[in-house]
């Protein structure tokens, strides 16, 4: 299995069958300018929740691909008006498709669309596929409910935002990884903007004095889970 960064929160993952791309905010990213969007193949696009950092490109990408688009159902009825037709409502609960298993889970932000409209909730999403079970927490704060997915997974990776202020910092998605029980985490929604840069080699070190690994690809980086 694959997974390409593409800055921000957008990032693919590649099963031996599948592409599934999240939250496609990369042509207004100045950091990654040097992507090509044209050149993004997908299958599926998961959305968590309808700001413009998370949903940029879902037009373009969506009908560029012809992929299934995934999201609430508020975001849904939005893509609709912009004549996508292959879409796939959910809110909080569990899916099966042609690829794996799909749970929608709690996240605790902000959720309105690039026109104003009310947005539905935010979500993260828990993904079963290929053997492994992976976690995108989304655009969240940190909330007990992580707890939950402790109980109910044994998750292979966390991909977890750590950025702060408008969602968890690196303190934060240590005690995050630590309620979910994965040592594995990858982290995004940080850098793009000044209110969200980190430093980086901090960050890791705060999680390797909590025994576990963050790791943060280079946008148009691919790495092997």
């Amino acid at each position: 299995m694959k997974y390409t960064y593409y800055g921000q929160s957008s990032f693919l993952i590649e099963t031996e069958t599948t592409k599934l791309l999240f939250d496609p905010f990369i042509s207004q990213n100045p950091l990654a300018k040097h992507i090509d969007i044209s050149k993004i193949e997908a299958d599926y696009i998961l959305v968590s929740h309808g700001h413009g950092d998370h949903v940029g490109d879902l037009i373009e990408i969506a009908k560029q691909t012809k992929a299934q688009v995934i999201a609430m159902p508020e975001v849904i009825g939005w893509v609709m008006k912009q004549d996508i037709e292959n879409v796939h409502p959910m809110n909080y609960g569990k899916y099966t498709f042609d690829f794996g298993t799909v749970r929608m889970v709690w996240a605790t932000h902000s959720a309105g669309l690039p026109d104003g409209s009310y947005g539905g909730n935010p979500a993260g999403f828990v993904l079963e596929l290929d053997g492994k079970q992976i976690y995108f927490a989304g655009d969240t704060g940190l909330t007990v409910e992580m707890k939950l997915l402790a109980e109910l997974y044994k998750l292979n990776y966390a991909i977890l935002p750590i950025g702060g202020n408008y969602t968890m910092d690196t303190d934060d998605a240590v005690i995050a990884s630590n309620y979910v029980n994965c040592d594995k985490v990858i982290g995004v929604h940080y850098d793009t903007f000044p209110l969200i840069e980190i430093d980086s080699k901090v960050a890791i070190e705060s999680f390797k004095r909590a025994q576990k690994t963050l790791l943060l690809p280079a946008i148009g980086e691919t790495i092997t889970l």
